[in-house]
C-alpha cells in the first residue's frame, strides 16, 4: 500500500510543465520519492527534470527503486522490466547535464544544478532482448550508453576548440579552464557482434561519462573482441564475466582467461555452450591450462560450465582451487560416477548454494551417487536443478528423503522429467517440510498428455502435448495440498520464466 506522500508526488509528476517549477523549491529529500513516482508512472519528462538537477552525488536505481520486504528484504518497486523510454531519459538528462557543464565551463551557480558523480544503473536489466520494444534490454542499454559515452566526448572536444581563443591571458600565459562535472555510470554490459564497435570505442573514449562495469556478458565474439574488450574495462568492480555461445574451445578460453587476472573481485565466471569436449585430441593440455586459470581466480565463488563435455575430468579441473565454490553449475556436462565421486569428497560440496546437474541421467547408475553428493551439500543448499535426468517415480521416491535433509532449500528445478500425477503430489506432500521453499518449477506430468511426451518427439513443444483440463485439475489439488499445508504461498509453476530469474547473487 502506498503511502500519502507517494500519492501526492505521483500526482505532482503527472503534470510535467509544474514539475519543473516545483523542482526550484522543493526540499532536496523529496526528489527519492519523486524518482519513484516520475519511474513507476513512465514519466519521462518529469524524469529529466529531476535527474538534470539531481541534488546528490549518487543516482543508484536499485536504492530508489526497491522497497524492503517482509524480513527487510529488498522488494523491485517496479514490475519486472523498465520502461525503454524512461530508461533513455534518464541518460539524456545525464547528456544534457554535462553538456551544459561543457557550455558553461565556468561552472553554474544556480543551487537547482546537477550535482551527480555516479549513476548506478546496476541490477537494471536482465540480457533477455526478447520482451518487446516497450521494455529496456541490457543490450539495447548498452548500446544507448556507449552512444551517449560518444556523444558527451565528441562535445566535449568541441567545446575545447571553441574555448582555445580564451585559454591564454592579456600576458600570453596558459589559463586554467575548470573540468566539466564528470560522470561515472556504473552498469551491467552486453555486447555481441553488432553492438561491439560501438563500446569499445566508448570504453575507449576518455571523457565526461564514463562506464564502470560490473557484470559484463559477451556473446557470439571471437577471442580477439573479448580480449579487447577486457582489457579496456576497469578492473575495479567487475564481479561477474559471462561469456555463452562464443564456441572458444579450450584454446579460446585459454587465450582468454588470462585477462581476467586483474579482475580481483570476480565472484562469479560463466562458460556455458563454450565447445569445450575433453575427448579431443588436443585435450589434455588445454585442461591443464583451464585448470591453472581458474586456480588463479582468487575470489571466485561461481562457475558455470554448461554443455561442456567434463567426463572423467572434474577432479583436474576443480581440484586445485584454493577456495570452495559456492555455485556450480554442470548441465549436460557428461559427468561419470568417478566426477561425482570427487565432487562429494571436495572442499566444494559443503560450500555450495547453488548446483544444477539438469541433463544428466539419474535413472540408473549415477543416482546412488547423486544421493551422496546431496547429503554432504544438505546443509548449505539453497537452489537445486535437476531438470531433463530421467528421474521417474521410482527415482524420485530414493530421492526425496535426502531432498527433505536440505532444509534451507529455497528452488528446485524438476522440469522435463518423467514423473506421474501420483510422484508429484508425493513430491508435494513430502517437500512441506521444506520451510524455506518458494519456487518449484515442476513437469508436466507423464499421465497429462495426450501424445507422445516431446522427449520422445523432440519436434513438439511441452504444452502442445498436454490435455489442458486434466493438467488445469491436477494444478488445482495441488494447490489444494499446499494450502492445507499452511504453504499456499509457495510457487509451483511448469514455466521456465520465473526460474530464469534466479541468479546466484540473489540467493
Amino acid at each position: 500500500m502506498h503511502t500519502l506522500l507517494f500519492l501526492c508526488a505521483r500526482r505532482l509528476v503527472g503534470h510535467h510543465p509544474t514539475t519543473r517549477q516545483v523542482l526550484e523549491v522543493v526540499p532536496k529529500k523529496l526528489y527519492t520519492v519523486l524518482f519513484r513516482a516520475a519511474f513507476l508512472d513512465e514519466r519521462p519528462l518529469a524524469l529529466q527534470d529531476l535527474v538534470e538537477t539531481w541534488p546528490f552525488p549518487v543516482l543508484s536505481f536499485q536504492g530508489l527503486l526497491d522497497h524492503p520486504g517482509h524480513g527487510g528484504e529488498p522488494q523491485p518497486f517496479l514490475g519486472e522490466k523498465p520502461s525503454k523510454l524512461c530508461v533513455q531519459a534518464v541518460i539524456l538528462a545525464v547528456v544534457a547535464s554535462l553538456r551544459r557543464e561543457l557550455e558553461e565551463p565556468c561552472g553554474d551557480t544556480r543551487e537547482n544544478r546537477c550535482h551527480l558523480k555516479v549513476l548506478d544503473m546496476t541490477g537494471l536489466q536482465d540480457d533477455d532482448t526478447d520482451r518487446g520494444p516497450e521494455w529496456m534490454s541490457l543490450w539495447s542499454c548498452t548500446v544507448a550508453l556507449a552512444k551517449a559515452c560518444l556523444e558527451v566526448s565528441k562535445h566535449h572536444r568541441g567545446c575545447l576548440k571553441r574555448h582555445s581563443k580564451w585559454r591564454r591571458g592579456p600576458s600570453g600565459a596558459s589559463v586554467v579552464v575548470p573540468q566539466p562535472l564528470g560522470v561515472e555510470v556504473h552498469t551491467d554490459l552486453f555486447v555481441n557482434g553488432t553492438s561491439f564497435n560501438v563500446l569499445r570505442d566508448a570504453l575507449q573514449t576518455a571523457g565526461p561519462l564514463r562506464l564502470r562495469c560490473r557484470d559484463f556478458h559477451a556473446e557470439e565474439l571471437p577471442v580477439s573482441s573479448i580480449v579487447a574488450l577486457l582489457e579496456l574495462l576497469e578492473p575495479t568492480g567487475v564481479r561477474r564475466v559471462d561469456l555463452r555461445f562464443n564456441n572458444l574451445g579450450l584454446t579460446g578460453l585459454c587465450s582468454v582467461l588470462p585477462h581476467l587476472a586483474p579482475f580481483t573481485g570476480l565472484r562469479s565466471l560463466r562458460l556455458p555452450y563454450s565447445n569445450v569436449n575433453v575427448r579431443r585430441a588436443s585435450a589434455e593440455a588445454g585442461l591443464r591450462c583451464l585448470a591453472t586459470q581458474l586456480e588463479r581466480l582468487m575470489s571466485l565463488k561461481e562457475l558455470n560450465l554448461g554443455s561442456s563435455r567434463l567426463s572423467g575430468k572434474l577432479r583436474q579441473l576443480l581440484g586445485n582451487l584454493q577456495s570452495p565454490l559456492e555455485s556450480l553449475e554442470l548441465a549436460a556436462c557428461f559427468l561419470l560416477p568417478s566426477d561425482f565421486t570427487f565432487l562429494s569428497r571436495s572442499i566444494h560440496a559443503p560450500a555450495l548454494k547453488k548446483l544444477d546437474l539438469s541433463g544428466h541421467n539419474f535413472s540408473q547408475n549415477l543416482l546412488q551417487h547423486l544421493l551422496q553428493l546431496l547429503e554432504v551439500t544438505s546443509t548449505s543448499l539453497l537452489h537445486l536443478d535437476l531438470m531433463e535426468c530421467h528421474l521417474t517415480d521410482a527415482s524420485l521416491e530414493s530421492l526425496l528423503p535426502v531432498l527433505c535433509r536440505c532444509s534451507h532449500l529455497r528452488c528446485l528445478g524438476l522440469f522435463g522429467n518423467p514423473i506421474s500425477t501420483l510422484g508429484l503430489k508425493t513430491l508435494v506432500q513430502k517437500t512441506v517440510v521444506l520451510l524455506d521453499l518458494n519456487l518449484v518449477v515442476y513437469p508436466f506430468p507423464l499421465d497429462c498428455y495426450t501424445l507422445e511426451p516431446p522427449w520422445r518427439l523432440s519436434s513438439l513443444p511441452f504444452e502442445e502435448a498436454v490435455d489442458k483440463e486434466r493438467f488445469a485439475a491436477l494444478a488445482e489439488e495441488l494447490g489444494k495440498i499446499l494450502g492445507s499445508s499452511g504453504r499456499s504461498h509457495v510457487v509451483w509453476t511448469t514455466s521456465l520464466c520465473r526460474h530464469g530469474a534466479l541468479d546466484y547473487f540473489s540467493l
